[in-house]
C-alpha cells in the first residue's frame, strides 16, 4: 500500500509526551466561549436548518437563523453580562451591515472578534487561491475598520479549507485558527511563511453537531457542557488542556435552551478560581509569548 496523503500541517506527538506548563495564576484549565454570530443570504446559499428546506426563497430556515440576531444574541448578551464570562465573538463580517448594534454591544464589552468569513451561506474551500485571499482580506478588513485592531483568529465558515487556508491565513497577519479541531492543546501548525497556532475548538460541545445533527435535547446540550467540563478539569491535573464551548444564538438563544445553557455556565463560573476563563485570542498571546517553545 503507497503512503497515505498527509497534511504536513503538524506532528503527532501523544498529549502524554509534551512539556508541562500552566496558564495565568497556575490554573490547568483554559475555558472560552466561541460564540458565532452570522448572517446569511435571503433566497440562495448555505444555512443549517430547523426542518427541510423547501424551494428559495426558504422563509421558514432563514428567519429561524435570524432569531438568533434580533433576539437570541441579545439574551445571550445578558447572560454573560451576569456571569461576568468574557467571549469571543466569531463574526461575519456581514454583520457589520446587517446589525451593527448587535456588533456594538459585544464590542462595549470588550469582547474579541475573530475572523469567520463574510457569510455562512458560502464556503472559502471550493474558491480559486486568489478568490479565497481576497475573501479572507475583505472580512479582515471589515472587522478592522469596525474594531480598530485587526483580528487575530479565524474560523472558517462551515470550517471548510482549501489545501492552502493555513498559508493564506499566515500570510493575511493570522496568529491563530480554530479549524482544526483535533487536540486539547494549542498546537503549532507548519505554513509557508512560518507558524500558525491551532487553538482548540469544539464539534462535541457545540451546539450545531448536537442539537441539529444529533438532535440532543436542550437539557442533555447543557449537560454535556457540564460533564466535559468536570472531567477535563480532572483531566487538567496531568496536562493543561483548553475546552471551548461553541454557540450559536439561533439555537441556544432559544428561551428554553437558554435556560438549560445558564445552568451549565453558571456550574463553570463557580470553579472561577480554579481555572482561566478567558478568550481565544488571550490563549494565542500567552502560547506566542510565554510559552511559545513548549506548545507541541
Amino acid at each position: 500500500m503507497s503512503k497515505l496523503p498527509e497534511h504536513n500541517r503538524y506532528d503527532y506527538v501523544p498529549i502524554t509526551h509534551r512539556p508541562d506548563y500552566t496558564w495565568p495564576n497556575g490554573a490547568r484549565l483554559a475555558v472560552y466561549i466561541g460564540l458565532n454570530l452570522e448572517h446569511f443570504a435571503f433566497g440562495e446559499g448555505l444555512g443549517a436548518e430547523l426542518a427541510p428546506g423547501g424551494p428559495q426563497p426558504d422563509v421558514l430556515n432563514y428567519a429561524w437563523r435570524d432569531y438568533g440576531n434580533r433576539v437570541g444574541a441579545w439574551r445571550m448578551l445578558d447572560m454573560f453580562d451576569r456571569l461576568n464570562m468574557p467571549v469571543s465573538v466569531l463574526a461575519n463580517s456581514a454583520m457589520y451591515d446587517y446589525a451593527p448594534d448587535l456588533m456594538a454591544a459585544y464590542r462595549a464589552r470588550g469582547d474579541e472578534v475573530l475572523g469567520h468569513g463574510r457569510t455562512n451561506s458560502e464556503r472559502q474551500s471550493i474558491l480559486s487561491p486568489k478568490d479565497e485571499a481576497e475573501l479572507i482580506a475583505e472580512a479582515s478588513a471589515k472587522i478592522t475598520e469596525y474594531e480598530g485592531i485587526p483580528p487575530k483568529g479565524w474560523l472558517s465558515p462551515w470550517i471548510a479549507e482549501s489545501p492552502i487556508t493555513p498559508d493564506l491565513l499566515a500570510e493575511a497577519g493570522y496568529g491563530y485558527t480554530l479549524n482544526w479541531c483535533m487536540d486539547d492543546q494549542p498546537v503549532w501548525m507548519r505554513t509557508r511563511t512560518g507558524r500558525l497556532l491551532a487553538i482548540p475548538y469544539p464539534q462535541e460541545v457545540n451546539d450545531i453537531p448536537s442539537i441539529v445533527a444529533r438532535k440532543d435535547g436542550a437539557a442533555q446540550f447543557a449537560d454535556m457542557i457540564i460533564d466535559n467540563f468536570d472531567e477535563m478539569l480532572v483531566q487538567a491535573q496531568s496536562q493543561p488542556l483548553v475546552m471551548g464551548i461553541a454557540l450559536h444564538p439561533y439555537l441556544v438563544g432559544q428561551p428554553y435552551r437558554l435556560r438549560q445553557l445558564r445552568r451549565a455556565l453558571e456550574h463553570i463560573v463557580t470553579h472561577r478560581e480554579q481555572i482561566w476563563l478567558t478568550k481565544a485570542g488571550d490563549i494565542f498571546e500567552y502560547c506566542d509569548t510565554e510559552i511559545s517553545d513548549l506548545v507541541v
